[in-house]
This record gives C-alpha cells, sequence and structure tokens, in this order.
C-alpha cells in the first residue's frame, strides 16, 4: 500500500491524503485509482475533469463541500459521488472532522 500526501492538489486547498489501496497491475490496467481519499477540515481537492475514465467517491465519514460540473451540494457518510468522462467536480471539507471517502478511477 503506498500513501502519497498531494499539496494543493488539482489546485486545492493544503493537502489530501492518498492511501493507494491496489496498483495498477492489481487493477488489470483497467482502473487509475482505487484509494482512501482523507481530507483534513479547512482543505480540499480542486476542480478538475476527466477524460477517458469516471470516478466515482463513496464517502466514508466526515461532511465536505462537493462541487459537480458548478452545482454544490453537501455530502455525508453514505452519500456516493459520481463523475463520467468529460465532466468535473472537486470537494472540500468545511467540516470540524477528517474528510474520508473511497475514490475509484475507472478507464473508458
Amino acid at each position: 500500500m503506498k500513501i502519497i500526501q498531494k499539496e494543493h492538489a488539482s489546485g486545492g486547498k493544503g493537502y489530501i491524503t492518498v492511501k493507494q489501496l491496489l496498483d495498477a497491475k492489481q487493477l488489470n490496467e483497467k482502473c487509475g485509482l482505487y484509494a482512501e481519499v482523507t481530507i483534513t477540515p479547512g482543505n480540499s481537492l480542486g476542480y478538475h475533469e476527466h477524460h477517458g475514465e469516471s470516478e466515482t467517491y463513496y464517502i466514508l465519514q466526515g461532511e465536505g463541500v462537493y462541487d459537480d460540473n458548478g452545482i454544490t451540494r453537501t455530502v455525508t457518510a453514505g452519500d456516493v459521488t459520481f463523475t463520467s468522462h468529460g465532466m468535473g467536480h472537486g470537494i472540500e471539507n468545511k467540516g470540524t472532522k477528517d474528510l474520508v471517502f473511497m475514490a475509484l478511477i475507472i478507464f473508458d
């Protein structure tokens, strides 16, 4: 398992921690990412677009504001988001506890 801290991920605030659970070989080169992502309070993963792939988030804990192509909504534990090819998203931890979610990128 590889753990990476990314500062200003996709132009976001502060840093995020990405715990890569499986590597490309284990994912049969069909997925770009399967990871647990943690965003501490006040930090964010900036808005970014996906091309040739889709990304799903499954929120495990905490509270955040999710930007789905310019439309924002609050996400909490149990929520699922989906961003398809050609679309964009971002997420910010607006809560007082860590925002933790699973991220899965699947190639088209």
